[in-house]
């Protein structure tokens, strides 16, 4: 179940769509905020919200890459596997997140502090390599750019 305020946010999200339908990315989207990831009972849960039926839900859920499928780690590390970023680099720079990390990608951590995953283009073909990490883009990524984040993000999750 959604917190009332999430179900406040919901209500007016569904204000600003014609139909119920077009409301489901911003409200997985919330349910993904709330839950940390969509799970079969969100879906269904978000599905019943809308009126729509959960292989709709499913479908939409599992064609975007930015929805969880599966819980993820408290840093969500997204890095871009397209072009740009392969060719200045980024797939030695997700072999080092690897090794610094002790997990492949597609895994977490014991401590379930980090998430590793490839992503296709995350638009910032310009500044690359780079990562998504939740919500935050990290751009002209180096090993030591990488290794600094790492310790900041640590240094973060023990407060």
């Amino acid at each position: 179940m959604f917190t009332e305020e999430n179900l406040r946010r919901v209500e007016e999200i569904k204000k600003r769509y014609p139909k119920p339908m077009a409301a489901l990315l911003p409200v997985l989207w919330i349910a993904q905020e709330q839950f940390g990831w969509i799970s079969e009972e969100a879906m269904h849960y978000v599905g019943g919200l809308l009126g729509l039926p959960f292989n709709h839900v499913l479908g939409v859920v599992t064609f975007y890459t930015m929805y969880n499928k599966k819980p993820v780690g408290k840093y969500n590390i997204q890095f871009c596997a397209n072009i740009s970023c392969m060719l200045r680099g980024a797939d030695n720079l997700i072999e080092h997140l690897e090794h610094k990390l002790g997990i492949k990608v597609g895994e977490t951590t014991s401590d379930g502090l980090f998430t590793l995953k490839e992503v296709e283009c995350l638009g910032s073909c310009g500044t690359a390599p780079m990562m998504q990490v939740n919500n935050d883009y990290y751009e002209d990524l180096t090993s030591e750019k990488v290794d600094n984040l790492l310790d900041e993000f640590r240094k973060q999750a023990q407060r």
